[in-house]
């Protein structure tokens, strides 16, 4: 079983920034779509971010140009790199892992964006 854990998460301003983690177990971790998503209060779980095993990149429309996704196989990371955050980014972020029998999240991180 592949379990992750996120790390990372807080309170920040308007404008700052945030690096989240998300470290897997597993020795294969290589072989997998790594994605983040978030859920806000009311609203549903979207997709933030994810990176395929060859680290090709997809990004929300609201996200792009402020968030990076990137990945280490050899720790077994993948990283969500968030600059210029605004208070509509305030949600719960969820590390997700995609292949083969897997399709894992992890327990979610809360990002809270406010003066």
């Amino acid at each position: 079983q592949v379990q992750l854990v996120e790390s990372g998460g807080g309170l920040v301003q308007p404008g700052g920034s945030l690096r989240l983690s998300c470290a897997a177990s597993g020795s294969i971790f290589r072989s997998y779509i790594m994605g983040w998503y978030r859920q806000a209060p009311g609203k549903q779980r979207e997709l933030v971010a994810q990176i395929t095993t060859g680290g090709s990149t997809d990004y929300a429309d609201s996200v792009k140009g402020r968030f990076t996704i990137s990945r280490d196989n050899a720790k077994n990371t993948v990283y969500l790199q968030m600059n210029s955050l605004k208070p509509e980014d305030t949600a719960v972020y969820y590390c997700r892992l995609r292949g083969g029998v897997y399709d894992n999240w992890g327990q979610g991180t809360q990002v809270t964006v406010s003066s």
